[in-house]
């Protein structure tokens, strides 16, 4: 099938299920042309179809990402909170500045925690060597006052993953002596815990 006729399998799918066969056959395709409904597909209000929707983005790749952030739903927490997604797993450093204000500020926890997730893997090879210690330090920044302050242990825990990974390219000592700091004051012990396993992992 052609993209053109799998977009418009989407656009007349008639039930969730109907709709849902349609997204994964398009994210199949690989088609550029697919990138607009898929991202559309993300504010359908209908889980099963986001998750094709994102599944095809992220096969996408790099691709995809200018036009993610192009349309990033400022209104639909929900469509904001599976392109996030798409862009985190995208791991395109593009997308540093949508990630970080995400984290710090979204008043969606969906949204928050998978920026902050998010952020610890971006591929920082994709920038000029000489960009790469500011944005990686702008990171550890936004990663630092989500884990300390923001009132959702969920996020804070999102926060705790990203340092990880973090870590695991770049600021490890700095990254490491926040993380015992930080044991002190956090009180969720899921939080706790995961934030001592980060720990145990840095060693």
């Amino acid at each position: 099938m052609t993209s053109e006729s799998l977009i418009e399998a989407v656009e007349k799918a008639s039930s969730p299920d109907e709709l849902v066969k349609a997204v994964w056959a398009l994210s199949g395709s690989q088609s550029e042309d697919a990138i607009p409904t898929l991202i559309q597909v993300l504010g359908f209000n209908n889980p099963g179809a986001a998750i094709a929707a994102v599944e095809g983005l992220v096969k996408l790749g790099d691709v995809a990402v200018p036009i993610l952030i192009r349309d990033l739903d400022g209104y639909d927490y929900g469509a904001r909170a599976w392109a996030i997604r798409a862009l985190s797993r995208i791991a395109h450093p593009d997308a540093l500045d949508i990630l970080t204000e995400a984290a710090a500020h979204d008043f969606a926890l969906s949204v928050r925690r998978g920026a902050a997730k998010g952020l610890g893997d971006l591929r920082w090879e994709k920038l000029p060597p000489e960009a790469q210690e500011g944005a990686q330090k702008k990171v550890l920044e936004t990663l630092k006052q989500v884990a300390k302050k923001d009132e959702e242990w969920i996020v804070r825990y999102a926060a705790i993953v990203g340092l990880e990974s973090l870590a695991k390219q770049a600021l490890t000592e700095e990254i490491k002596t926040f993380l015992q700091e930080l044991e002190k004051q956090e009180k969720d012990l899921t939080a706790r815990s995961r934030l001592r396993l980060a720990f145990t992992n840095q060693e």
